[in-house]
């Protein structure tokens, strides 16, 4: 049975499901956060066979330290992480503890959006044109040389924050001022065209499953107007000749950063002559419950699946699509607290069959930063065999399921 130290199992909110994952498929689950024992989920709790608890998760000497330590006591067979900001920290542990898995070298391209697209360029991958800069001179030189429209993102990020389209050099001087705190930034070529993702589950370099998701509307429009009810779309149909450009180009990235076992979330933009044009690749699953909706697509654990293929090598689910599947992200409007939530009712009445989960803030509850977190307000999840008819009931719950806070 193998014992595997699994990187923060109480957050980001999936990460209790993949430790239940671990558990189901024999593994001795030792969990790894900077939280006391009651403050876990009780979904982790019950699946964890130890918790080793340290002061602070991102201070990383004190991390190794105590990993290594506590290594001496108890075998430890495996590092795992699926959280972002921790890959490199958990290569770092793989390294000093002599376990198999992506080196601090091999999750550098996963991490830095420079090197990534160094490696894919050299590989002939479309990317858009890019260049590093740090500080508003760099970032000037580096607009002057890409050229506007642009986007300005951080070089180590996850999502769309702290992420700008940049139409003139008015702009681009809000922008510098917006993006002080950011170390370093990647200027970039603005991509006109639909956000899709490739998301894989691997082991020993073969894809198992695959998933495509459709943004709506694409990240940064999301992120920047409030009034917007963000949708992910899980895609029933992967087959056709629309989609083929950018699982190709999926597969080519895979092979060419050499990635070899467990979850990656890549996004592509598909433009309207139907060329694919890369984005950014994590070595991790998606977040804002977007494997939820990969679930409920092919009614199948795909929490469960990605332990498979991490810890045995192999892949069982059935993930067969059966469904287009959706989650609805609410803002309330007004500031303060929720005082009422309208439409729910009729629409449950009319999709109900439909409808797999909600999750709406109650009355009484403070509204969330809709700056800070996609998952905003609540959210609904819902899915159809039918594309079309799971888009109008997905735009349905944006424009008539509306909370509001005072």
């Amino acid at each position: 049975m193998k014992r595997v130290l699994f990187f923060s199992p109480a957050f980001p909110a999936e990460m209790p499901y993949f430790c239940r994952g671990l558990a189901r498929v024999g593994a001795q689950v030792i969990g790894l956060g900077d939280q006391p024992v009651p403050a876990l989920p009780d979904v982790s709790r019950h699946a964890l066979a130890d918790y080793l608890q340290v002061p602070n998760m991102f201070h990383e000497d004190g991390v190794v330290h105590a990993v290594r330590d506590y290594a001496r006591r108890v075998r430890i067979d495996q590092v795992e992480c699926l959280w972002e900001p921790g890959m490199l920290l958990a290569a770092r542990l793989r390294e000093e503890l002599g376990l198999p898995g992506m080196t601090v070298e091999e999750t550098v391209p996963f991490r830095d959006k420079w090197v990534m697209k160094e490696a894919l360029d050299a590989a002939g991958i479309r990317t858009p044109r890019h260049r590093r800069a740090s500080g508003g001179d760099e970032i000037r030189q580096a607009a002057a040389e890409v050229g506007f429209p642009l986007c300005v993102k951080p070089i180590a990020g996850a999502g769309s924050a702290d992420t700008f389209r940049v139409d003139d050099e008015g702009r681009l001087e809000e922008v510098l001022l917006l993006t002080r705190h950011v170390p370093e930034v990647s200027v970039e070529e603005w991509i006109e065209g639909e956000e899709y993702t490739f998301d894989t589950i691997c082991s020993a370099g073969e894809i198992h499953f695959h998933n495509v998701s459709w943004y709506r509307p694409r990240p940064l429009d999301q992120r920047t107007r409030e009034w917007i009810s963000p949708q992910t779309i899980s895609l029933r149909d992967t087959t056709g000749d629309r989609l083929a450009p950018g699982i190709e180009m999926g597969r080519a990235v895979h092979e060419a950063l050499g990635f070899q076992t467990g979850f990656t979330h890549m996004e592509w933009f598909l433009k309207d002559d139907g060329e694919a044009v890369f984005g950014e690749i994590g070595a991790r699953p998606p977040g804002a419950r977007s494997v939820d909706i990969m679930n409920y697509s092919c009614d199948t654990c795909v929490f469960t699946g990605w332990a498979e293929a991490a810890v045995l090598g192999s892949f069982s689910q059935d993930v067969g699509r059966k469904y287009n599947a959706a989650v609805i992200f609410k803002r309330a409007q007004g500031q303060g607290r929720i005082r009422r939530v309208d439409g729910l009712e009729t629409l449950q009445a009319e999709f109900g069959a439909w409808i797999n989960h909600i999750d709406l803030l109650p009355v009484g509850a403070h509204r969330r930063n809709w700056k800070a977190t996609l998952i905003s307000d609540g959210f609904v999840m819902l899915r159809h065999p039918d594309l079309d008819t799971c888009l109008r009931m997905a735009d349905r719950i944006g424009t008539d399921l509306k909370l509001y806070a005072a």
